[in-house]
């Protein structure tokens, strides 16, 4: 279960951590988790007060289970005593009991990310940068954009997603790059391919012989009063107009033309350009409302990964946007638009890890285009179409193509024929929206074929459901982990069987309880996602199948025979652990930062609506927009001049 289940401390006795806990930790932990020498990427050295404890309290819930279980200290070392169990077993439960109200969070100003920069620039100038890409049916064609082949990919923060750039440097590189890409939109705006997307911009339409030297005054300034506002995500004054139009005043010609695409790539390179809420009005030192054009880019960078479109910089300029019903109406309006596709494309795919198949099946571009466009498709369905939260495990509906379609037995032949193309012998088709009716071991994300694929072998498939799903942290390995051992000579031990030898050391145990048998359960499907226990199978079988056990038992108790029997401990009994992990994610990726204890509230609040009203993917998001973390902020000093 995941740790925010567990703890939110406030200060009611400030100095029990350092006096109780801290000597303890001294004593008998450092040795290998603190300074230079720091296992399991647990570092108690930085932890010296009750708030950094605080800061720290997810791993709490991990020192209390490994000391309860006797496995650490490990069997080399002095163990500890009773009392000093106790004691820290004691901290934990005393500080855990008690609740925090929820709180905004610091403002920290955070760079565009990569997809967040190219999506901006290309709602900005209405095109996209592109490069030249020869494309065929049998090959892989990586994403087009100018922009993404140019700049750094961008590492995931600490809250696990790329768009949470708050320690993301600017690097001389980067702002390389940015130089060259601003140049490269302003050359394409004012070429004769871009011809509307300029007009649109200068807001008056233009003859067809019109060149760019042909500028006029008035067309550079009102180029310039159309472009800053939208550039810079909220209304700009006559001022701050009027000091840019110096920098053009009394130019004509290839002059004025130079100098209107350098006050225009000015605006480009600006901090306010490239980073999110520089320009965010408020009061230093309170925690206080966003203002409502910081509330309007919040909402669009989350459910679009692009700039405010029109209609919410209207009601944004309106007063309007912070009304919780206009607030909701725009969550439904925006997850209508193909924008939306993003929650799919970026939020599901680095929760969920689905990247992972561009190097499993990057070879064979057919079925790499298959399998991670159905669980996008899928995703895309559940977040765009009112969904409930928990048709992620399963559902009677699922996306195929002519690539995913053998995996659905007789369901396929429902499916529209789509003709080959002439000498093509395999070619990339859409999916399909498909009802299942007949497929066996199918139904929701974790059957799909794809993240089976991705994750092969019940190790890694326990280890993605434990993590992904149910948000259970659970750390990597010891490096000296012994592999496991074949077969005695003689013998033809299934890996299950195997296994067995290899999770009865003490140090693996506690982990392998939780991850076998949600792995197990899935050994009724082979690496590639074929289901071996369908009835049509086994019943064309040449020879009887082998014998594939996927039963299991919980930690928590709940015992299963097959993966569909686990499935529906997921759906009921597993449902709060779930439900509680996607909150968790989503709010997180819309808050483009790390949660913390304060967010607890608003998880807790959130997770029992969504459980008690079997709540939709479209009220996730609708509740997110309208919660406290998201809505409000502390300033800690003035930002930038809107000067």
């Amino acid at each position: 279960m995941r740790v925010f289940l567990f703890f939110f401390f406030v200060a009611t006795s400030l100095s029990a951590f350092e006096e109780k806990v801290r000597p303890i930790l001294e004593k008998s932990c450092l040795k290998c988790h603190g300074g230079k020498k720091v296992k399991g990427k647990v570092d108690f050295s930085r932890i010296l007060t009750e708030k950094d404890a605080d800061a720290n309290f997810e791993l709490w819930e991990t020192v209390v289970e490994v000391i309860e279980a006797g496995e650490m200290p490990p069997e080399d070392e002095t163990p500890l005593s009773e009392a000093d169990q106790k004691t820290i077993i004691a901290w934990y439960q005393e500080r855990s009991q008690v609740g925090i109200e929820a709180e905004a969070s610091v403002f920290k100003p955070r760079r565009l990310s990569g997809p967040e920069y190219r999506n901006t620039l290309r709602s900005l100038f209405g095109f996209d940068l592109e490069v030249a890409v020869a494309k065929a049916e049998q090959t892989v064609v990586s994403d087009s954009s100018l922009v993404l082949k140019l700049l750094p990919t961008d590492p995931p923060g600490e809250s696990g997603f790329i768009n949470d750039t708050h320690r993301a440097r600017l690097s001389p590189n980067i702002w390389d790059q940015y130089l060259h890409l601003g140049n490269a939109a302003l050359e394409k705006l004012f070429s004769k391919s871009s011809r509307k997307q300029l007009s649109d911009l200068m807001g008056e339409p233009l003859a067809d012989d019109w060149q760019p030297d042909d500028l006029s005054q008035q067309q550079a300034e009102n180029l310039i009063r159309n472009f800053v506002p939208r550039a810079l995500r909220r209304p700009v004054s006559e001022e701050q107009l009027s000091k840019i139009f110096l920098g053009i005043t009394g130019k004509e010609g290839v002059e004025l033309l130079a100098a209107t695409k350098f006050e225009l790539k000015a605006i480009l390179m600006s901090p306010r350009f490239l980073y999110r809420g520089l320009l965010m009005k408020g009061e230093p030192g309170r925690q206080q409302a966003v203002d409502q054009f910081e509330l309007a880019e919040r909402l669009s960078y989350f459910l679009w990964e692009d700039r405010p479109d029109d209609e919410l910089t209207r009601l944004a300029i309106a007063g309007s946007l912070g009304n919780e019903k206009v607030l909701n109406a725009q969550v439904t309006r925006m997850l209508a638009s193909p924008k939306a596709r993003s929650l799919a494309g970026s939020f599901g795919t680095q929760w969920l890890g689905i990247n992972s198949l561009d190097e499993l099946v990057g070879k064979d571009p057919i079925r790499h285009h298959a399998l991670k466009t159905q669980a996008t498709d899928f995703l895309n369905y559940l977040f765009t179409e009112k969904r409930p939260v928990m048709e992620l495990i399963d559902s009677k509906v699922t996306f195929v193509n002519q690539g995913t379609s053998g995996f659905y037995g007789k369901d396929r032949q429902r499916m529209k024929r789509y003709p080959h193309a002439k000498g093509i012998e395999r070619q990339r088709t859409p999916h399909q929206k498909l009802e299942l009716r007949h497929a066996e071991g199918r139904g929701g994300l974790l059957t799909m074929p794809g993240i089976l694929t991705m994750n092969q072998g019940p190790i890694q498939r326990g280890t993605w459901m434990l993590r992904r799903i149910l948000g259970v942290e659970i750390g990597d390995p010891p490096a000296d982990t012994p592999p496991i051992k074949a077969s005695p000579r003689g013998k033809n031990l299934t890996f299950r069987e195997r296994f067995e030898a290899h999770r009865s050391d003490t140090s693996c145990a506690r982990c392998h309880a939780k991850i076998d048998p949600l792995g197990f359960a899935l050994e009724g499907y082979d690496q590639n996602g074929q289901f071996l226990l369908a009835s049509d199978r086994k019943k064309n079988a040449k020879q009887a199948p082998r014998k594939i056990d996927t039963s299991g038992k919980l930690p928590s108790g709940e015992a299963f025979e097959t993966f569909a029997e686990l499935k529906e401990i997921l759906l009921t009994k597993k449902r709060e652990p779930i439900v509680r992990n996607i909150v968790e994610q989503t709010l997180a990726y819309a808050l483009c930062r790390k949660l913390v204890r304060s967010d607890q509230a608003v998880v807790d609040a959130l997770t029992k609506d969504l459980c008690e009203n079997d709540g939709t993917w479209e009220s996730l998001f609708q509740q997110i927009a309208n919660s406290l973390p998201f809505r409000e902020t502390i300033i800690e000093s003035v930002n930038i001049s809107h000067e």
